[in-house]
């Protein structure tokens, strides 16, 4: 992993180098970029991947007291990042609450990205989305420590299984689940972040609904995959979002449910691959 200061704080990423294509790949909430090690370690034979762990709970390196914590806030973080690394026609994939962030940035125009991959996402009016969407904004209104606690129960694997938990978000991904709850369980100044950031994301469950009405507007190509066996990110958003953009197309994935890239990696990164290096690309803006 690298580490470069941004202007939240120090941000960690893997970046795994190359001449190939540009794939920038963004994790949910009480994730990190473990995320895509499966997809990844495919694509990176002849793409340049950058994963970045954002602060979304399960990051390593609290972030500084200003700074904007706010989905739309790690949004612009994305944004940031792409400048620093001066990526450009970058293929920009977000999966679960990475997907929410990657809608904010078409909405807005995206102009260092060339095409993006929604995978089972938060989208429309799911937001917080499921039950563990629901259960997570809830606990955000507890203090730090009494949080803390609150999380500790997901140590055994039986809660992390439950449906309030990563039992209905993954088949497959026990082991990646148990180390994405370690950093908010031991140190103080990522429960203080997930905490903050909890409380701005219950403070505006809208907000994709406002980007949603500006998504027409982005005109590049965009790869729908969606979990068809999805409990938490209904496959009808799949749909919508299909027909909402301009040049989309939709993928279903069976025998997955959100976390496409622990359940499905192999398949993910064939349909990530296909898409980067299919003709039609328009030019970057």
């Amino acid at each position: 992993m690298t580490e470069i200061e941004l202007s939240c704080g120090t941000i960690a990423y893997e970046d795994t180098g190359g001449d190939g294509p540009v794939v920038v790949l963004l994790h949910g909430l009480l994730m990190d970029a473990s995320l895509w090690d499966g997809p990844l370690a495919d694509l990176s034979a002849d793409h340049r991947c950058v994963a970045p762990t954002l602060p979304l709970g399960a990051h390593r390196h609290p972030m500084r007291p200003e700074a904007d914590l706010s989905l739309p806030g790690v949004a612009h973080l994305v944004s940031e990042l792409l400048d620093r690394l001066d990526l450009r026609d970058v293929v920009l994939v977000g999966n679960d609450t990475g997907g929410a962030l990657v809608q904010l940035l078409l909405a807005d125009g995206a102009p260092r990205v060339r095409r993006a991959v929604l995978v089972s996402c938060d989208a429309f009016d799911n937001f917080p989305p499921g039950l563990t969407g629901r259960t997570l904004l809830l606990a955000g209104r507890l203090p730090p420590r009494m949080f803390g606690l609150f999380m500790r129960q997901l140590r055994l694997r039986a809660v992390r299984r439950l449906p309030v938990a990563f039992g209905w978000l993954t088949r497959r991904g026990d082991a990646a689940t148990a180390r994405w709850v370690r950093p908010v369980t031991e140190l103080s100044g990522i429960r203080r972040d997930a905490v903050r950031l909890l409380r701005a994301a219950a403070a505006d469950t809208g907000f994709l609904l406002a980007a949603a009405e500006r998504l027409a507007g982005f005109e590049r190509p965009v790869l729908v995959v969606w979990a068809a066996e999805d409990r938490v990110m209904p496959p009808e958003h799949g749909r919508r979002l299909a027909e909402l953009l301009p040049r989309a197309r939709l993928v279903e994935v069976t025998d997955s449910y959100t976390l496409v890239p622990l359940d499905q990696p192999e398949r993910l990164a064939r349909l990530i691959r296909e898409f980067s290096r299919s003709p039609g690309t328009p030019p970057s803006p």
